[in-house]
């Protein structure tokens, strides 16, 4: 009985949802901002060109953004030239990054550009849409 108590909360500890959820590796950070007309989505995409990124909308709500090929690999230079560390370009990372949109959004009227390994997706907010809030009355007892 007494091993349950010293092993159990580290087993929590250690094997919990997030601890054990492998990384993705992904370098895509994101922020994103708000303004009276629309959503801002700012994603690092270091290295990556406008063909390299696929951005795909699907159940009308959730947007998927794919980094494909990376960064490419610089030509090699002459036959007497020795490598010591060659890291930068060795492989091709890929990402990939899932974004729930609000309701609120003109999915046919985003537009998304990179710059400066900057992608910037812009998600014009609908302002015709009609508010989905329902008040609920509150009682002593149900």
């Amino acid at each position: 009985m007494a091993d349950y108590f010293i092993t159990d909360p580290f087993r929590r500890l250690l094997w919990s949802t997030p601890i054990s959820r492998p990384w993705s590796g992904s370098t895509a950070l994101m922020d994103w901002l708000e303004t009276p007309t629309s959503h801002i989505f700012k994603i690092n995409v270091p290295g990556y060109g406008k063909d390299d990124i696929k951005i795909e909308v699907e159940d009308g709500n959730v947007v998927r953004i794919r980094g494909e090929a990376g960064a490419k690999e610089e030509s090699k230079a002459a036959k007497d030239v020795i490598y010591h560390v060659a890291e930068r370009g060795s492989t091709k990372d890929e990402f990939t990054r899932e974004i729930g949109l609000p309701d609120n959004i003109k999915i046919e009227q985003m537009k998304a550009q990179v710059d400066n390994g900057v992608l910037t997706i812009i998600a014009p907010k609908d302002t015709n849409q009609k508010s989905k809030v329902r008040n609920i009355n509150v009682s002593s007892k149900l």
